[in-house]
């Protein structure tokens, strides 16, 4: 059975911090050269990387900034000199950068813990210097708020094996629709895009699953792109729920019962006792799904063909070889 998600000779574009590739552009004229995301991701991605602090003038080496006050609301205060305020600049940059970001941009990678690229729990001091809460940082926020259905992680959080999948994945989504109606949208290809995803989607959120369907089912009530804007922006919302292994292994053994009448009696049992391994946590998913395409490439199923299940990204990427 052919992959779903074969290598494209035109890599995807990803916006990432600077810092990340390994660029001198820290505060202390340092880096902070992520190998995974170079060498193995971008074997799969291109980058155009950002650097928001050297974007407003602070240069390198620089005076080190951090948030200060509320955490709903805090200011990029000079950690040795209060006097340098840098609020307005980098809310000003994210907000230009977030409306001007190249239409073919499928993700973006940011640094943990900076008071300006952070995605979660940045810390915010009291103005004594004391630590206060969490927030996030400037820049990040408002790529966030212009770009909610936009894939963003940073770089810390890619060590855990089950949000680097999902991100990776939900990059590969959106490079797929971008891909698909980059022509122009038509119902009938909404229509096909959905039902590529469907089990994904399953393995994702099933309430989404039923709800988006319900959404499409009724193509004639408003304008095309209308139902379309909705239903992107629900599918990539429900594609940011991790895919748990109860979930996953509903899907696998939906999977199974379009092989019941293709297996004998042995088959259908050594599959079966697979994905219970998988779902006891003993075994990690890249068993089962190399199993199932094992069958189906033998047993072609017009139905599981086109799914993106199975491959939606390279294999050689091994994300499903730890979780």
């Amino acid at each position: 059975m052919p992959s779903s998600c074969t290598v494209k000779k035109e890599k995807i574009l990803i916006g990432i911090s600077e810092c990340l590739l390994g660029r001198k552009v820290r505060f202390n004229g340092g880096h902070q050269h992520n190998r995974y995301i170079t060498d193995t991701l971008g074997k799969y991605f291109r980058f155009q990387a950002y650097c928001p602090e050297i974007a407003i003038g602070l240069g390198v080496p620089r005076a080190p900034i951090r948030l200060v006050g509320n955490a709903k609301h805090p200011r990029a205060i000079g950690t040795k000199d209060n006097n340098l305020d840098v609020t307005d600049k980098l809310k000003d940059y994210g907000q230009t950068v977030a409306n001007s970001l190249p239409t073919e941009m499928c993700g973006f990678i940011v640094k943990s813990k900076s008071p300006s690229c952070g995605m979660e729990r940045v810390k915010v001091y009291h103005v004594n210097g004391n630590p206060n809460t969490h927030s996030r940082g400037l820049f990040t926020a408002e790529l966030l708020k212009q770009n909610p259905n936009l894939p963003i992680e940073e770089e810390g959080r890619l060590t855990d094996p089950v949000l680097r999948e999902n991100f990776i994945e939900r990059v590969f989504l959106l490079y797929r629709w971008k891909s698909q109606f980059t022509k122009g949208l038509t119902a009938k290809g909404l229509l096909e895009f959905h039902t590529k995803n469907k089990l994904s989607l399953m393995a994702h959120h099933p309430l989404s699953y039923k709800e988006l369907g319900n959404l499409l089912a009724n193509l004639k009530e408003k304008p095309i792109d209308e139902i379309a804007d909705e239903y992107f922006s629900k599918l990539m919302c429900a594609f940011t729920y991790k895919a748990t292994i109860v979930k996953i292994t509903n899907v696998l053994q939906h999977c199974a019962g379009h092989l019941k009448k293709q297996l004998d009696s042995f088959d259908k049992q050594e599959l079966a006792n697979i994905i219970q391994r998988y779902y006891q946590n003993e075994i990690p998913l890249i068993v089962p799904i190399t199993l199932l395409q094992h069958y189906f490439r033998k047993y072609p199923d017009p139905y599981i063909k086109q799914q993106t299940f199975l491959s939606p990204y390279p294999q050689e990427l091994r994300l499903r070889s730890t979780v």
